[in-house]
């Protein structure tokens, strides 16, 4: 029986890039670039402006590869530079606005949640389709696991427009669920 290493050690292969070696840089990106564009398609509604932010994104890896330390995986340093990439690229089309708003309710963490039998990509659609404030905030916190505080320093927002945004991001795709569910005649 032949053993398969889920994490592949990319040491060798970084030191490599890190000299300048093509073939090295190529592998990194084709190893790493599907899941990357992933994420950037996560921020961003139009695939092609995703492709072209994920593109820049490899070219910051790249030229700041001297910076990655091999503390932590080298995915997380990627996956952190594709966010920040994406972020700027909103900033950019000035589509990021922030509602601060004071009327969180006291159970932001007991948002029920609805069974549903959305395909993926009927899912993005309805992530897509929320307010970019919301959205990214609830791509940071639900989908990439950040913190409140973190997304605050990210945005630069406030800790409590963050809880607010994710409030209302979740309360607005749970209307579009329900909406979803009962066209298509389910309960």
């Amino acid at each position: 029986m032949k053993l398969i290493s889920l994490h592949k050690n990319y040491t060798k292969l970084i030191a490599k890039a890190k000299k300048g070696n093509r073939k090295a840089q190529h592998e990194l990106f084709q190893t790493f670039s599907p899941k990357m564009l992933s994420i950037c398609r996560q921020y961003l509604k139009n695939t092609d402006i995703a492709e072209e932010v994920m593109l820049s994104g490899f070219l910051k890896v790249f030229t700041n590869l001297d910076s990655y330390k091999s503390q932590g995986s080298f995915e997380g340093w990627i996956r952190r530079i594709m966010v920040n990439e994406s972020i700027s690229q909103l900033r950019r089309e000035k589509k990021l606005q922030f509602n601060d708003a004071a009327e969180i309710e006291n159970s932001i963490e007991h948002v029920a949640y609805i069974e549903t039998e959305l395909e993926a990509n009927e899912i993005q659609k309805l992530i897509d389709s929320l307010p970019e404030g919301y959205k990214t905030v609830f791509v940071l916190y639900a989908l990439e696991g950040y913190k409140h505080s973190e997304i605050a320093e990210l945005l630069q927002i406030s800790e409590s427009t963050s809880k607010s945004q994710l409030f209302k991001a979740r309360k607005l795709l749970q209307s579009k669920i329900k909406q979803n569910n009962s066209s298509y005649g389910t309960h």
